[in-house]
């Protein structure tokens, strides 16, 4: 009576082992499957991510650089903003000698608000590009080349570029005049510097 027990449970054990063995084999491959693009999509949102933190040692950049020219005749600017300031520059020459400059001192508040802005305008839905591609050395000779970063204690997080040359259309996928628009509203009076400087 013992053994005939005993025979109905091992088969019963067996069915059960395998049952959890297929659930554990499925979990493993659907992990694979979604967790793999899971960390691919990460990977391409570091930027989106590093853009919507506001802690104190975060900050957002724009540079725009004029046509390649002599120089004595080159200019370029720049703006950026953190949660405690906002600063805007423009330079002379390639080695960047200060034109004007003005910082204006900002608030977290108001700093949550225009990355928020800049994050519905897609500014870092794209992915940087790698090596040469990424090199904007002589692109767009006859034209504008903007970068945006979003940076970690003055250190880029992502950088992302576009030119107004259709032949360097560059990793920055989003609207650039909706985007560069939303950097020279943060400071009064940008398009009149920007009138002086001849970009």
């Amino acid at each position: 009576m013992y053994r005939g027990n005993s025979s109905r449970i091992v088969p019963i054990i067996l069915v059960v082992l395998v049952i959890a063995i297929a659930v554990a084999a499925l979990v493993s491959v659907g992990r694979s499957l979604f967790g793999g693009n899971q960390a691919q999509l990460g990977e391409t949102n570091v930027g989106k991510e590093a853009l919507l933190s506001v802690a104190d040692s975060r900050s957002v950049r724009m540079t725009v650089r004029g046509p390649i020219v002599a120089d004595e005749t080159f200019r370029s600017y720049r703006i950026s903003a953190s949660p405690s300031s906002r600063d805007f520059t423009t330079y002379s020459g390639y080695l960047s000698r200060t034109l004007s400059s003005k910082t204006l001192s900002n608030n977290t508040r108001a700093y949550e608000e225009l990355v928020f802005a800049l994050d519905k305008a897609n500014m870092m839905n794209s992915a940087p590009l790698e090596g040469d591609k990424d090199d904007t050395r002589g692109i767009c000779a006859t034209g504008r080349v903007y970068e945006f970063e979003v940076l970690k204690d003055g250190e880029a997080v992502q950088r992302l570029w576009t030119s107004t040359c259709k032949g360097s259309p560059g990793s920055f996928r989003a609207n650039v005049q909706q985007v560069s628009s939303l950097f020279l509203q943060q400071i009064p009076g940008a398009q009149k510097s920007l009138s002086k400087i001849d970009l």
